[in-house]
């Protein structure tokens, strides 16, 4: 997977330069075609082209030893005083080229190579003065004297203009190459994260299941001394129920009307086991939309109203409501509190669920719990997935 996205990014990358450096190449070539074609006198001299195609060489070459030699070690190695080290030989090596390099100037036309123009003659250049014959004007005029042309400097202008090209050539790659680099990090922490969602909603999964089936075979094992007949049917109910849990727990989403059906078996699971003191209502929607809701998620709200809700003595109450509306969930269970809940050891399955709620909705979801001194409520709105 790494691999095919580091070969698509770095074929996208090969690309960009391909198509820019094309572009630079076929400059000459569209600038004399333009000019031919506007001046019937003018030729298509391929002597110009070539001689900006070799300007561009240089260029184009150390443009390739960066792009695949040298920015690896800076964005890829994180290497930055050996990045740093070439990229300081790199640019006097190209000034000592482009000073050495450097294309003559041509003579004017009409004139010699090596001849300056003589100033005009004047009168006195053509009757020069007797030797004994001095005039004032003539020790006031100056003489003429050879002129001497300055040798260039070391560095020029078009010599600089070069290396400022050279180092802002090279910084675009960099920058290219920082972008791509970028984009692959993005989608690798991407990739982790979904990982890492899938592992987290595994353990809890994993968690859940045992302390659900805890307690249902518990009710299982007291039905079987009070009456054998319920017990058959709640291990009949049980089975529908491993199903589920098996083949569908693992899953992101699962049918709606699956999960409903869940909780109706659950629900009725729990009626065997109680007397008429117990009250229990389940309100669901007759008709159910298609729609996806993750699995196992009422089901913990549920089984703690029956743990600490029910009560032996004093007639007690668990109310369970779902409807759907505007594409939403919304869930609502109350229950008596019992004056002596269920210490066992437990209150797994909240906790998880409150995890799996934020893992799967984050901040997409609504849960309000409210703990009063007698009854026990829990509303929740989740959005459900087409």
């Amino acid at each position: 997977m790494k691999r095919n996205v580091w070969l698509k990014q770095s074929r996208q990358e090969n690309l960009i330069y391909l198509a820019i450096w094309g572009l630079l190449f076929a400059a000459p070539l569209l600038s004399l075609y333009m000019r031919t074609a506007g001046d019937s006198n003018a030729v298509f001299d391929w002597t110009e082209v070539f001689i900006v195609w070799r300007r561009f060489i240089p260029f184009l070459l150390l443009f390739l030893i960066h792009s695949f030699l040298l920015a690896p070690l800076l964005v890829h190695k994180q290497k930055r005083v050996a990045y740093f080290s070439f990229m300081a030989i790199i640019v006097v090596a190209f000034t000592f080229y482009q000073c050495s390099n450097r294309p003559e100037e041509r003579p004017r036309k009409g004139t010699p190579a090596g001849l300056a123009r003589k100033p005009p003659m004047t009168l006195e250049d053509k009757h020069p003065p007797h030797a004994n014959d001095v005039s004032p004007q003539a020790e006031m005029r100056p003489s003429h004297k050879p002129h001497h042309k300055a040798p260039p400097p070391i560095i020029g202008e078009h010599d600089i203009m070069a290396v400022v090209v050279l180092i802002l050539m090279l910084g675009g790659n960099l920058g290219v190459k920082y972008y791509f680099k970028t984009c692959d990090d993005r989608k690798r922490l991407a990739e982790l994260e979904r990982q890492n969602l899938e592992q987290q909603l595994e353990y809890l999964r994993y968690q859940i299941n045992p302390h659900f089936f805890m307690n249902t075979l518990n009710n299982i094992h007291a039905l079987v001394d009070i009456d054998p007949v319920k017990a058959k049917d709640t291990i009949l109910e049980l089975s529908k129920m491993m199903r589920y849990v098996l083949y569908e727990g693992n899953k992101q989403g699962v049918p709606l009307s699956r999960e409903l059906d869940f909780v109706r078996y659950y629900v009725t699971l729990m009626q065997l086991r109680y007397t008429d003191k117990v009250r229990i209502s389940l309100d669901m929607p007759q008709v159910v939309p298609d729609r996806q809701i993750a699995p196992l998620i009422l089901i913990t709200f549920i089984e703690n109203a029956f743990k600490h809700g029910v009560s032996y003595q004093h007639e007690s109450f668990i109310e369970v409501n779902i409807y759907i509306e505007n594409n939403k969930l919304k869930f609502t269970c109350r229950n008596t509190i019992a004056e002596m809940p269920n210490e066992e050891k437990g209150g797994v399955g909240l906790a998880n669920i409150r995890k799996r709620l934020f893992l799967l909705y984050r901040n997409n979801y609504i849960l309000h719990i409210h703990d009063d001194s007698d009854i026990y409520s829990v509303g929740l709105v989740i959005p459900l997935k087409t």
